[in-house]
This record gives C-alpha cells, sequence and structure tokens, in this order.
C-alpha cells in the first residue's frame, strides 16, 4: 500500500475569552489562528479517473474545513457556552456579531478536539484524518494526531 499524506493550511481571525482562567486570556482578546490539516491516504490509481494520482483534490479539502471550520470560526467571538460572559455574547449577536457558544473552554487544545471530530466526519470512506495543527501565536500551538486518540 502506497499511504501518502497531505497537508492544507488555513487561516482566520477568532477572538476568545478564557472563562475563570487566572490570566491575561480571561478577558475576551483575539488571534490569527493558522490551521493546518493533514490526511492520509492512498493516491488514485485508475487510468482515466480525473483525479488519478490524488489522495484527495486539495479543492475538495478545502471545500470541508471552509464549510466546517474557516466560515464559522472567522471573525467570530467563541465563549465557553457556561460562562457569564453569556450575557456579552448575547448581547454581540443581538447587535449582528458572530458568537459562537461552545460546550468547551474555548481553548486551542479543546478547539483543535472539536476541529478533529469536524473534519473526521466530512472525509470520504478511504480517507483518514492524521493530524492537525492550530498555531494560535506564532510561538504557541495545539496538535491533534490520530495515532494517539485510537477509536
Amino acid at each position: 500500500m502506497k499511504n501518502i499524506r497531505i497537508t492544507k493550511e488555513f487561516t482566520f481571525e477568532t477572538g476568545h475569552a478564557l472563562y475563570g482562567y487566572d490570566g491575561k486570556c480571561r478577558n475576551v482578546h483575539g488571534h490569527s489562528y493558522q490551521l493546518a490539516v493533514t490526511i492520509i491516504g492512498t493516491p488514485i490509481e485508475t487510468p482515466g479517473e480525473v483525479k488519478l494520482g490524488m489522495v484527495m483534490d486539495f479543492g475538495d479539502l478545502k471545500e470541508i474545513v471552509k464549510e466546517e471550520i474557516v466560515d464559522p470560526f472567522d471573525h467570530a467571538t467563541i465563549f465557553n457556552k457556561n460562562t457569564p460572559h453569556v450575557a456579552l455574547a448575547n448581547t454581540l449577536a443581538a447587535e449582528g456579531h458572530k458568537v459562537i457558544l461552545a460546550d468547551y473552554q474555548p481553548t486551542s487544545e479543546n478547539m483543535v478536539l472539536d476541529f478533529a471530530s469536524k473534519i473526521k466526519t466530512r472525509l470520504p470512506d478511504n480517507i483518514r484524518l492524521h493530524s492537525l495543527k492550530l498555531r494560535e501565536t506564532g510561538t504557541a500551538f495545539a496538535e491533534w494526531y490520530a495515532s494517539d486518540n485510537p477509536e
């Protein structure tokens, strides 16, 4: 078998606040996130196939990640739905701002877990999500690997 990994990178701007945190990140602030999505599969070998030699068309992967992650999160503010910031979130939403109330504390670690579950459900059966790397700043990132998360 000839498994190959391919990676597509994405950027988006998202604000958040960490409820209960003991540092500056308890305040509403934002990041220019960079997300690297790596999938693994066997290149198509069927003669005459328009995507011959591809594990997956980068455009198809882009469409999935754009619909599941980039479009919803770009220029949104994400809050833990159990935070006292819910009043602020509701005010922002009522004024037309993009707000996400998540079931988790919006750390890079939890966001990358959320992203992995969303992307995995959209991949074709012959393609597996290999890893995600979510860069929050130039020096800080969270990574998710399928090998660390057996199902």
